[in-house]
């Protein structure tokens, strides 16, 4: 790719011999073949210069290549033949219909659409029964009709001014969006699901949202070797190398919890990215050099040479299903026009253009090569460029014009079809009882305080901590500890998957996962020994990353709605790492692509005393992010509760350390259960302001008669006023001073703050003067 240098490992050109210390007259001399290569075929000798001819007709060292290996059936020819009649003739219909509108049309690649389904289809053939798909804007909607098979009429009235949108949320651009299918399998007579995710102007920021699905598709049909499920991620050279998250996708790609089984990655290397030139988007040699970090093997191909591509993409399918681990396909290819339609791509790269703009259209070449050959006539090319125009393209064209109204929810990419109905709705709005037996409480608390493996040797730290828990079963006491083991526990019993994960969350703090402290390796994980016909619960340490991770449980919370699916960060300010995945996923997802989610983000957060950087979630970015007005509450109707169950949005949790032992926190529980009818009528209940041990930065602390009964977290003081306004009561807040940074990191100064902060909301002689 970089022309300034050659991967010395990969020259076997005459021109190179003296850099393997070679001599022209060495290429007469026959060597030994090792074991591992098949190029000879029944030859175990071959001279040099044959070795030399294999490996560049071959272009790659793979096991599977042997001579006249690559060769196609007239059938097969045809077929790849009428595949870029599609993919082509579609980007020159949008072009024409619609000049001067963006589509990141796919001209220069046109062999992607062949290739994808050329991988779909041996996948079948291998017994998988769903793919899922990622992939950035460029040729997003030539693989949504030609492959995925989204009608064409739904992606013509995209291109329409005057369509209006649903009121479903602020919808996405066209170029962004995903779709779900299921359909039968033309060349293999099976089923198979299709699913081809939205995603974001952020390019591979999908890559872990869709190996999170796939893991999660995988669990749900009990596909533990990744034999029915299977994901393909498509990439731009330029993101492929340059963009971190590539590389958080490919470390989890053989973790336990996290391993898909092997992913198809495929690059459409057009070697250029938007107007950066290769040699300035990266150092390594090749785009696809990340991919080495777990040996993945790498496929690199001429897109021009259609027949090869669908020798490698057989090849690279093969693999996956048989080895079951990561493989790249290189497209190498180029882009025809600039990024998008509207560019002018002769002002930073002319040299390269005017020599993209000699080369001849891919379908013309491979069509003037069978025609040659005799595999097709003339006559039938026209008719099937005609077929593809005139019978497909035009007719959906006209009745595109028949639309009136966008539906985002007609590119939904993860349906819960037991959980809404056609129109969105969901198919129930009862509220089931939430309420538990003292029985099941007490049942998992004496779980949760015991060792249900025998000849199991824990730490003896952890000996006391389950002596103090069984205690507090025995009293009907519950810390925060265990009070979330009874949570958990009670979704389990009634088949509800819990997932944690998160950097070190099975830790001693929860005592989610018990060591034994003589066999290496043997661990216990109590929650899974409550009843014999449970859900699992997963919990699991994750690699060192937020944005790969989290984007990871964002897609595995995204498949079923049966589910509790929670990331833990280490400390809660640590989420901004993974600001794309929520910005661009969690906090906008449902509103750009009607896309529900349940996940449940778990940010320790409290001003201890800890730092800046180990103080603050940041929760007020949450709110800021989250409500399309800040000043004004939503109306608190009769099915207020119902409705807040069913809108199914993702959670935010943020609470102190402090409080997992805390002896202030101890609750008791009993049978006592309140009637959902009466939740919003009973009276507020109070704080004492000395049981609440941290507050953030930014907030403000709302104060009756001392006590604390609200605490608002809020950007700026405007929205304090509208907010105060809309009570009855008389309120006054105390605040922190303004600072950059959310916490100081002296103890001292802590301390102070602390003490100043309470005298004040303590003293109402200090709110004299102050009305809101």
């Amino acid at each position: 790719d970089l022309d300034s240098f050659v991967p010395s490992d990969l020259i076997t050109s005459i021109d190179k011999l003296g850099s393997y210390s070679l001599e022209e007259s060495d290429l007469d001399k026959s060597f030994q073949l090792p074991l591992t290569t098949s190029i000879g075929g029944n030859e175990s000798t071959l001279p040099l210069r044959e070795i030399i001819h294999r490996l560049e007709v071959g272009r790659c060292w793979i096991k599977f290549e042997t001579p006249g290996i690559m060769t196609f059936s007239d059938r097969e020819k045809r077929t790849l033949l009428a595949r870029l009649v599609c993919s082509t003739q579609f980007e020159d219909f949008l072009a024409r219909k619609w000049s001067s509108e963006k589509r990141f049309g796919l001209e220069g690649c046109e062999v992607l659409i062949p290739a994808l389904k050329m991988i779909i289809n041996k996948s079948s053939e291998a017994g998988i029964e769903s793919v899922i798909m990622g992939m950035p804007h460029r040729g997003r909607l030539n693989v949504l009709a030609n492959v995925v098979r989204k009608d064409l009429d739904q992606i013509f009235c995209q291109f329409d001014p005057k369509l209006e949108a649903a009121d479903e949320g602020s919808g996405d651009v066209k170029y962004h969006l995903g779709m779900y299918h299921e359909r039968i399998n033309r060349e293999t007579d099976k089923n198979i699901t299709l699913s081809l995710m939205a995603n974001p102007s952020h390019l591979v920021a999908v890559d872990p949202v869709v190996q999170g699905k796939t893991k999660a598709e995988q669990f749900y049909r009990g596909d533990t070797e990744g034999r029915r499920v299977m994901s393909i991620l498509m990439h731009g050279d330029a993101a492929f190398a340059g963009q971190g998250v590539v590389y958080e996708t490919f470390h989890l790609s053989e973790l336990p919890s996290y391993t898909t089984h092997g992913t198809i990655h495929v690059v459409v290397n057009n070697q250029i990215g938007f107007t950066t030139d290769s040699r300035m988007a990266r150092s390594s040699p090749y785009s696809t050099d990340v991919a080495r970090v777990v040996n993945a093997p790498i496929f690199h191909v001429n897109a021009d040479d259609p027949e090869a591509v669908m020798y490698v993409c057989k090849v690279a399918a093969e693999w996956r299903n048989t080895f079951n681990k990561d493989v790249v396909i290189d497209l190498v290819c180029y882009r025809r026009f600039g990024h998008n339609e509207m560019d002018e791509p002769m002002f930073t790269q002319p040299l390269m253009y005017k020599q993209i703009r000699k080369q001849e259209h891919l379908l013309k070449k491979y069509a003037d090569k069978l025609i040659s050959e005799g595999v097709v006539t003339l006559q039938e090319l026209e008719v099937c460029v005609s077929l593809y125009e005139n019978l497909i393209t035009v007719r959906r064209y006209t009745s595109s014009k028949d639309e009136k109204i966008l539906h985002i929810r007609h590119w939904l990419d993860s349906p819960w079809p037991d959980f809404f109905k056609p129109d969105g709705e969901p198919k129930s709005m009862s509220c089931p009882p939430t309420g538990l037996n003292e029985e099941v409480l007490r049942h998992i608390g004496e779980v949760a305080s015991s060792i249900p493996l025998k000849d199991f040797a824990i730490h003896s730290g952890l000996s006391r901590i389950l002596r103090g828990r069984a205690d507090m079963v025995a009293k009907h006491t519950v810390d925060w500890a265990l009070a979330e083991y009874m949570a958990f526990g009670s979704l389990l019993k009634d088949s509800i998957h819990v997932r944690l994960s998160g950097q070190d969350s099975p830790s001693p703090c929860l005592d989610h996962v018990l060591h034994d402290q003589e066999v290496d390796k043997r661990f216990c994980v109590p929650m899974n020994h409550l009843w014999p016909n449970q859900a699992l619960y997963t919990v699991r340490n994750s690699s060192l990353s937020e944005y790969g991770v989290l984007g990871f449980e964002l897609g595995f919370a995204m498949v079923s709605p049966n589910a509790l699916v929670c990331w833990e960060a280490q400390f809660g300010n640590f989420h901004n790492t993974a600001q794309c995945i929520i910005d661009q996923f969690i906090s906008a997802g449902q509103a750009k692509w009607v896309r529900h989610n349940g996940i449940v983000l778990l940010l320790p957060h409290g001003m201890e005393g800890m730092g800046p950087e180990h103080s603050s979630a940041r929760p007020e970015r949450f709110l800021q992010m989250s409500k399309d007005d800040p000043d004004r509450y939503q109306e608190f109707t009769g099915d207020c509760e119902v409705q807040q169950l069913y809108e199914y949005h993702p959670s935010l949790l943020t609470s102190s350390r402090l409080r997992l032992r805390s002896t202030a926190m101890l609750s008791s529980y009993g049978v006592k259960r309140m009637p959902s009818e009466r939740v919003s009528k009973q009276p507020i209940r109070t704080t004492p302001v000395h049981q609440l041990m941290s507050c953030e930065a930014k907030s403000c602390m709302f104060v009756i008669n001392k006590f604390i009964i609200k605490m608002f977290l809020i950007s700026n003081e405007s929205s304090i006023h509208n907010i105060l306004k809309t009570f009855t009561f008389t309120f006054r807040y105390v605040d922190r001073d303004p600072a950059a940074a959310p916490a100081t990191g002296n103890k001292f100064t802590h301390l102070a703050e602390l003490k100043r902060f309470l005298d004040t909301a303590f003293n109402l002689e200090a709110f004299k003067g102050r009305s809101f």
